[in-house]
C-alpha cells in the first residue's frame, strides 16, 4: 500500500495514535495562556534536555547532513555542526531567557524599549524566519518518504519515463572525465544541469504526507499547547536517536557483505580502500575548498548571535521551572544533537559506498538506504524510519507553533482587543497556529532542495540581533537607536535588495552585475586507492575510444598505493546575487535570488572583490551584516543626548533576580523586594557603577561553562575518530 508494507503501515498507525492521545489529554490540562503558551512553567531538566534537543534536530538534520556529506565528503558535516562552537553560549543565554519571566520574546521589546509596535514588527518578521526553518522540515521528510516508496520503471508514466531517460543521459555524461566530453556533449551536460530530470517517482504523493503530517500537529500541538509539544518531545527525541544509529550497523553489515570481512573495523577499512582520500578530509577539501576555517569561524559567530533572538529560544528555557533546569535542558539537548550529527555523517559516508550509482539526487539518500537496507526484513522497520523522522519534524513544528501563537497573541492581537477572556485567548492562539502550519507547508511545497530555504533564514535574524543584545545588557541603548538598526537592516539586507530587482529587471541582466569569483586550479597529492586504480582504468579506456583521436595523452596505469596527483578546478562565483549566476532558456546569464547590496557598494568603492576567494567575500559579507546594526544601534546612543536611566528600572531589576525555584510566590516576593529596595541587587552586578548588565559568576557557572568547553574539542575528537578508523 503507496509503496510500503503491511507491517510498516501498522507502525506508522501506531505512532500517529500515540501522539494524537497526547495532544487530546493535554488538551483537559489547559486552564490559561501560560498554560497553553509555557506549560504552566513547570518542566524540570528532562523535559527541558528533550523540548531542546527536539526544537533543535528537524528533520532536515540527518537528511540535510546526509545530503551535503554524499555529495562534499566529510567536510560536509559542517552543514550543521557550526553551532557546536557556540554550544557554550547557551550556558549562560539560557538562565537570561528563564529570568525575563515573559510569555513571548514580542514581550521583551515592550518591556526593554516600551514599545508595543517594537514588539509587533518582531512577531511579524519572526513568524516569516520560523515559516521559513519549519519548511525545510516538512520537505525533509517528503524527500525521504519519496527515496523509501520508489515505483518500478514499469509503473512509470510516459512523462516521468521521459524524465528518468533524460536523468539516466546526465548520469552517463556525469560519469565520463571532463576531457573526454566531445564540445556538443559538454553542452548538453550543462542543459541538462539547468532541466535537473529526477530518476526516482514516488508512490507516495508529497503533497498528501505533508497535509498529513499537518493534520497531526493540529491535533496534538495546537490543542494541547506547549504541554502536549514537551511531552511528545520525549517520545520524538528517542525516536529521533533511533533513526541516528539504526542504519548504521546495517550499512557496515552489507558493506562487508558486498567487500568481504566482518565488523566495523572491517566496514571502515572498506571505506577507506574503495573512497577517495578527499572524501575523509574533515577541513580544507577540495571538494569544498571555499568552506574555510575563517568561513566556518564566521558562520558559527553569526550563528551564535542571532540563534539566540530567534523566539523559539524563549520558548524551551522559559518553560522550565527554574534557571538550573533551563540551563542544563538547554545545553545538554543542543549537545546531543551534536554528537548525534557526527553518527549523521558517517552513515553518509557509508551510503556513498552503497549507492553512488544509485542515487542521482543526494536530497533521497536516507530514504533510500532506509528501503534499501531495512526493507528486505520486512519487520516495519521502514515505517518506524519514516516515523522518525516525522518525530524530528513534529518535535521542531510543535515548539514554533507554540512559538508563533504566543508572539501574534501577545505582541499583535492582545493590544489591539484588550480584556477578553483567557479561554478567548487561548483559542485565538490555536487559530494563529492553523494558520501558521497551513502556510509554512504550503511554502514547503514551493521548493525542490531541503537545503535551499536554509540560505535565507541563515542570516535572517541579524534584523534584531543588537536591538537584542545591547538592549539585554547596555542600560544606555535608546529605542529609537534600536528602531534605526532594525529598520536598517531590514530595509538594506533584505527589502532593497529583493524590490530593486523587481522594479529594474534589467538589473539581473546587467554586466556590471555579473561580477564573478576567479576560477582557481588547485593541486593535491593522495595515496592511490582502489577507486583511484579502478578511475584510472576507467579513463584509459575512455583513451582508447576517444582520446586517441582527440589528441589527448594517454593516462599512466595506477597501482595500490602510488602517489597521485589531483587537479580541482574550483569554478567562478557570482558575487551580488544570493543564488549566484544562472542562464535562462536561450543561454543568457542573469542573477539568481536577491541583491547583495553590501558587496555592490564595496566594488563601487574599490575593493578587488573578483579577486578573493568566494569564501572570503561570504565572510565579509557576513561580517558586514552583523555588526553594521550593532553600530547604528552604539552611534545612535551615543552621539545624541543621555537621558537619564534608574539603575533601578523595572527590567534591569527583574534580571538580577535569579529564579531558583518553581515556587511562583516565593519568586514574587524576591521580585517584590527587589523592586523596594534596589540597591540591594548592585551586589549581583559585576560592574555596578557602569552602563552595563553583566552579572557575577557562581561557582557553578563556571564550572558548567568550562565543562560545557570540554565537550566542544571533544565532540570533534569524535568525529576525527569516526572518520579516521580503520584507515
Amino acid at each position: 500500500m503507496f509503496g510500503f508494507s503491511i507491517p510498516d503501515i501498522i507502525t506508522l498507525c501506531v505512532y500517529f495514535a500515540l501522539i494524537l492521545g497526547i495532544g487530546v489529554w493535554s488538551y483537559t490540562k489547559i486552564r490559561s495562556q501560560e498554560d497553553f503558551l509555557l506549560g504552566g512553567r513547570q518542566f524540570g531538566k528532562f523535559f527541558s534536555t528533550f523540548a531542546s534537543f527536539g526544537q533543535s534536530t528537524s528533520a532536515d538534520g540527518p537528511a540535510g547532513v546526509s545530503t551535503t556529506v554524499y555529495t562534499n565528503g566529510a567536510s560536509g558535516i559542517w552543514s550543521s555542526l557550526l553551532m557546536l562552537f557556540v554550544t557554550p553560549l547557551f550556558w549562560i543565554t539560557a538562565p537570561w531567557l528563564r529570568r525575563m519571566r515573559i510569555q513571548s520574546m514580542g514581550d521583551f521589546y515592550v518591556e526593554r524599549y516600551g514599545s508595543k509596535s517594537m514588539a509587533a514588527v518582531y512577531a511579524l518578521i519572526a513568524t516569516i524566519g520560523m515559516a521559513g526553518l519549519l519548511s525545510v522540515g516538512f520537505l525533509a521528510v517528503a524527500k525521504t518518504a519519496k527515496g523509501m516508496t520508489p515505483k518500478d520503471y514499469s509503473e512509470l508514466s510516459v512523462v516521468e519515463q521521459q524524465e528518468y531517460q533524460l536523468a539516466e543521459e546526465m548520469h552517463e555524461l556525469e560519469a565520463i572525465d571532463p576531457q573526454f566530453l566531445t564540445t556538443q556533449e559538454q553542452e548538453r551536460l550543462i542543459e541538462l544541469h539547468r532541466i535537473r530530470p529526477d530518476n526516482l517517482f514516488s508512490h507516495v504523493d508529497e503533497r498528501v504526507l505533508v497535509w498529513l503530517m499537518c493534520a497531526a500537529l493540529l491535533v496534538y500541538s495546537v490543542l494541547g499547547g506547549l504541554t502536549a509539544a514537551f511531552y511528545t518531545d520525549v517520545l520524538q527525541g528517542i525516536c529521533i536517536i533511533a533513526l541516528s544509529v539504526m542504519l548504521l550497523p546495517f550499512a557496515w553489515g552489507e558493506i562487508n557483505a558486498l567487500y568481504g570481512g566482518e565488523g566495523i573495523l572491517q566496514a571502515f577499512t572498506h571505506m577507506h580502500d574503495r573512497l577517495p582520500e578527499s572524501f575523509f578530509e574533515v577541513l580544507g577539501s577540495p571538494e569544498v575548498v571555499d568552506f574555510t576555517w575563517y568561513y566556518i569561524l564566521t558562520a558559527a559567530v553569526v550563528s551564535g548571535v542571532t540563534v539566540v533572538t530567534q523566539p523559539n529560544q524563549l520558548v524551551t528555557s522559559g518553560a522550565a521551572k527554574d534557571e538550573s533546569s533551563a540551563r542544563i535542558g538547554f545545553v545538554s539537548g543542543t549537545l546531543l544533537k551534536r554528537i548525534l550529527t557526527v553518527f549523521w555523517g558517517i552513515f553518509a559516508l557509508s551510503a556513498v559506498m552503497l549507492f553512488s550509482n544509485e542515487v542521482t539526487n543526494p536530497d533521497y539518500v536516507w530514504g533510500m538506504a532506509s528501503l534499501k537496507l531495512l526493507g528486505p526484513l520486512n519487520m516495519g522497520l521502514v515505517g518506524l524510519m519514516l516515523a522518525c523522522m516525522i518525530a524530528a519534524l513534529m518535535s521542531t513544528a510543535d515548539c514554533l507553533i507554540i512559538t508563533v501563537s504566543g508572539l501574534v497573541l501577545r505582541s499583535l492581537y492582545t493590544p489591539l482587543f484588550p480584556g477578553k477572556s483567557e479561554q478567548h485567548y487561548i483559542w485565538v492562539g490555536r487559530a494563529v497556529g492553523v494558520v501558521f502550519i497551513l502556510t509554512t507547508a504550503w511554502v514547503s511545497l514551493q521548493f525542490d532542495q531541503i537545503l535551499e530555504v536554509l540560505k535565507f533564514v541563515w542570516e535572517f535574524f541579524v534584523i534584531f540581533a543588537s536591538a537584542f543584545w545591547l538592549g539585554l545588557k547596555w542600560r544606555k541603548a535608546k529605542r529609537v537607536g534600536a528602531w534605526a538598526s532594525i529598520v536598517f537592516a531590514f530595509g538594506f539586507f533584505y527589502f532593497l535588495p529583493l524590490l530593486a530587482p523587481t522594479l529594474f529587471p534589467s538589473l539581473r541582466e546587467s554586466p556590471a552585475m555579473h561580477a564573478q569569483t576567479a576560477s582557481r586550479i588547485l593541486e593535491h597529492e593522495y595515496t592511490a586507492k582502489e577507486i583511484d586504480v579502478e578511475r584510472r582504468e576507467q579513463q584509459i579506456e575512455l583513451w582508447n575510444t576517444r582520446g586517441r583521436e582527440a589528441g589527448i595523452q594517454k593516462p599512466e596505469p595506477l597501482e595500490l598505493g602510488d602517489p597521485i596527483q589531483r587537479t580541482h578546478i574550483v569554478p567562478a562565483r557570482g558575487i551580488f546575487w544570493s543564488k549566484g549566476l544562472k542562464l535562462d532558456e536561450d543561454g543568457n546569464t542573469y542573477g539568481g535570488g536577491y541583491l547583495y547590496l553590501e558587496m555592490v557598494l564595496l566594488d563601487a568603492v574599490g575593493v578587488p572583490l573578483e579577486t578573493f576567494p568566494y569564501a572570503m567575500n561570504e565572510s565579509i559579507r557576513t561580517w558586514i551584516r552583523l555588526l553594521t546594526p550593532f553600530l547604528i544601534l552604539v552611534g545612535y546612543s551615543l552621539w545624541t543626548r543621555s537621558v537619564p536611566t534608574k539603575n533601578g528600572s523595572a527590567f534591569f531589576l527583574k534580571m538580577r533576580v535569579a529564579v531558583q525555584s518553581g515556587n511562583r510566590e516565593e519568586d514574587e516576593a524576591r521580585l517584590a523586594e527587589a523592586y523596594q529596595n534596589p540597591a540591594s541587587t548592585e551586589s549581583s552586578l559585576l560592574f555596578p557603577n557602569s552602563g552595563w548588565e553583566f552579572y557575577r559568576w557562581s561557582r557553578f557557572d563556571r564550572v558548567g561553562f568550562a565543562l560545557c568547553l570540554l565537550l566542544v574539542p571533544l565532540v570533534i575528537g569524535l568525529l576525527y575518530l569516526g572518520i579516521t578508523i580503520g584507515s
